[in-house]
Protein backbone atom coordinates (compact mmCIF):
# COMPACT_ATOMS: atom_id res chain seq x y z
CA UNK A 1 0.00 0.00 0.00
CA UNK A 2 1.26 3.24 -0.99
CA UNK A 3 0.37 6.48 1.27
CA UNK A 4 0.35 10.01 -0.21
CA UNK A 5 -0.51 13.23 1.96
CA UNK A 6 -3.18 15.73 0.17
CA UNK A 7 -3.61 18.46 3.11
CA UNK A 8 -3.96 16.44 6.56
CA UNK A 9 -5.75 13.87 5.10
CA UNK A 10 -4.24 10.70 3.89
CA UNK A 11 -4.69 8.91 0.44
CA UNK A 12 -3.58 5.31 0.62
CA UNK A 13 -3.42 3.15 -2.78
CA UNK A 14 -3.73 -0.65 -2.74
CA UNK A 15 -1.01 -1.73 -5.05
CA UNK A 16 -1.85 -4.92 -5.51
CA UNK A 17 -4.85 -3.53 -7.72
CA UNK A 18 -2.57 -2.31 -10.06
CA UNK A 19 -1.93 -5.74 -11.65
CA UNK A 20 -5.62 -7.04 -11.41
CA UNK A 21 -7.10 -3.85 -13.31
CA UNK A 22 -8.19 -4.30 -16.76
CA UNK A 23 -7.17 -1.98 -19.57
CA UNK A 24 -10.50 -0.11 -20.99
CA UNK A 25 -11.15 2.34 -23.61
CA UNK A 26 -11.07 6.03 -21.62
CA UNK A 27 -13.26 9.13 -23.20
CA UNK A 28 -12.60 12.62 -21.91
CA UNK A 29 -15.79 14.75 -22.27
CA UNK A 30 -16.09 18.49 -22.58
CA UNK A 31 -18.89 18.42 -20.49
CA UNK A 32 -19.87 17.39 -16.54
CA UNK A 33 -21.69 13.97 -15.91
CA UNK A 34 -23.43 12.93 -12.98
CA UNK A 35 -22.63 9.77 -12.76
CA UNK A 36 -20.30 7.71 -11.15
CA UNK A 37 -19.80 4.18 -12.38
CA UNK A 38 -19.62 2.37 -15.35
CA UNK A 39 -21.53 3.40 -19.13
CA UNK A 40 -22.34 1.56 -21.95
CA UNK A 41 -19.75 3.55 -23.82
CA UNK A 42 -19.63 0.74 -26.98
CA UNK A 43 -23.45 0.53 -26.71
CA UNK A 44 -24.54 4.42 -26.97
CA UNK A 45 -21.07 5.99 -27.92
CA UNK A 46 -18.58 4.30 -29.70
CA UNK A 47 -20.58 2.81 -32.10
CA UNK A 48 -20.86 6.04 -34.03
CA UNK A 49 -17.51 7.32 -34.11
CA UNK A 50 -16.37 8.45 -37.86
CA UNK A 51 -12.71 8.91 -38.49
CA UNK A 52 -11.56 11.26 -40.80
CA UNK A 53 -7.91 12.46 -41.66
CA UNK A 54 -6.64 11.72 -38.03
CA UNK A 55 -9.60 13.45 -36.32
CA UNK A 56 -13.04 11.88 -35.04
CA UNK A 57 -16.50 13.20 -34.97
CA UNK A 58 -19.26 11.94 -32.98
CA UNK A 59 -22.93 13.22 -31.85
CA UNK A 60 -23.49 12.70 -28.14
CA UNK A 61 -27.26 14.01 -27.02
CA UNK A 62 -27.47 16.07 -29.99
CA UNK A 63 -23.91 17.81 -30.03
CA UNK A 64 -21.29 17.32 -32.36
CA UNK A 65 -17.80 16.46 -30.55
CA UNK A 66 -14.84 16.39 -32.82
CA UNK A 67 -12.05 14.18 -30.77
CA UNK A 68 -8.52 12.70 -30.98
CA UNK A 69 -6.79 9.97 -29.68
CA UNK A 70 -3.57 10.92 -27.47
CA UNK A 71 -1.20 8.60 -25.78
CA UNK A 72 0.35 8.95 -22.59
CA UNK A 73 4.11 9.22 -22.33
CA UNK A 74 6.44 6.78 -22.91
CA UNK A 75 6.84 4.96 -19.49
CA UNK A 76 3.65 6.55 -18.24
CA UNK A 77 0.07 4.73 -17.67
CA UNK A 78 -3.11 6.10 -16.95
CA UNK A 79 -5.40 5.03 -13.87
CA UNK A 80 -8.97 4.87 -13.02
CA UNK A 81 -9.44 5.24 -9.37
CA UNK A 82 -12.36 4.13 -7.33
CA UNK A 83 -12.50 4.87 -3.42
CA UNK A 84 -13.01 1.91 -1.34
CA UNK A 85 -14.43 3.45 2.08
CA UNK A 86 -18.36 3.54 2.30
CA UNK A 87 -19.82 6.05 0.78
CA UNK A 88 -20.75 9.38 2.79
CA UNK A 89 -18.12 7.99 5.47
CA UNK A 90 -16.80 11.41 7.17
CA UNK A 91 -13.12 10.48 7.64
CA UNK A 92 -10.54 12.84 6.31
CA UNK A 93 -8.33 9.62 5.53
CA UNK A 94 -9.31 7.60 1.87
CA UNK A 95 -8.47 4.46 0.31
CA UNK A 96 -8.90 3.76 -3.54
CA UNK A 97 -7.84 1.25 -5.65
CA UNK A 98 -7.39 1.34 -9.27
CA UNK A 99 -10.35 0.04 -11.12
CA UNK A 100 -8.87 0.45 -14.64
CA UNK A 101 -5.47 1.36 -16.21
CA UNK A 102 -5.02 3.14 -20.09
CA UNK A 103 -1.88 4.25 -21.77
CA UNK A 104 -4.16 6.27 -24.22
CA UNK A 105 -7.47 8.36 -24.20
CA UNK A 106 -9.88 10.09 -26.73
CA UNK A 107 -10.33 13.79 -25.57
CA UNK A 108 -13.44 15.52 -27.28
CA UNK A 109 -14.03 18.73 -27.80
CA UNK A 110 -17.09 20.63 -28.33
CA UNK A 111 -17.44 21.41 -32.25
CA UNK A 112 -13.90 23.03 -32.57
CA UNK A 113 -11.02 20.47 -34.22
CA UNK A 114 -8.39 18.75 -32.05
CA UNK A 115 -5.31 20.86 -32.07
CA UNK A 116 -1.92 21.06 -30.45
CA UNK A 117 -2.99 23.47 -28.45
CA UNK A 118 -5.31 21.68 -26.62
CA UNK A 119 -4.79 21.47 -22.63
CA UNK A 120 -4.50 17.28 -22.69
CA UNK A 121 -2.69 17.25 -26.18
CA UNK A 122 0.20 20.32 -23.67
CA UNK A 123 0.07 17.86 -20.64
CA UNK A 124 1.15 14.99 -22.36
CA UNK A 125 4.21 16.76 -23.07
CA UNK A 126 5.01 18.00 -19.85
CA UNK A 127 7.13 14.62 -18.54
CA UNK A 128 9.30 14.83 -21.47
CA UNK A 129 9.50 19.36 -20.84
CA UNK A 130 10.08 18.59 -17.19
CA UNK A 131 12.96 16.23 -17.62
CA UNK A 132 14.89 18.28 -20.01
CA UNK A 133 14.47 21.47 -16.97
CA UNK A 134 15.13 19.06 -13.95
CA UNK A 135 17.23 16.62 -15.63
CA UNK A 136 20.64 16.09 -15.01
CA UNK A 137 22.95 18.52 -16.91
CA UNK A 138 25.80 17.00 -19.16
Amino acid sequence: MTMMSCNSSVIRLQLPSVGQAQRVPIHLMPCEIEHNGPAKINEYFSATVKDCKHEQTVSFRGRGLKGQEVNCPQGFAGFVLKEVNKPGSDEEDRTVKVSSVFDKLTYWNLETPPSSDDTIVMAMDWPELAEALHGPVD
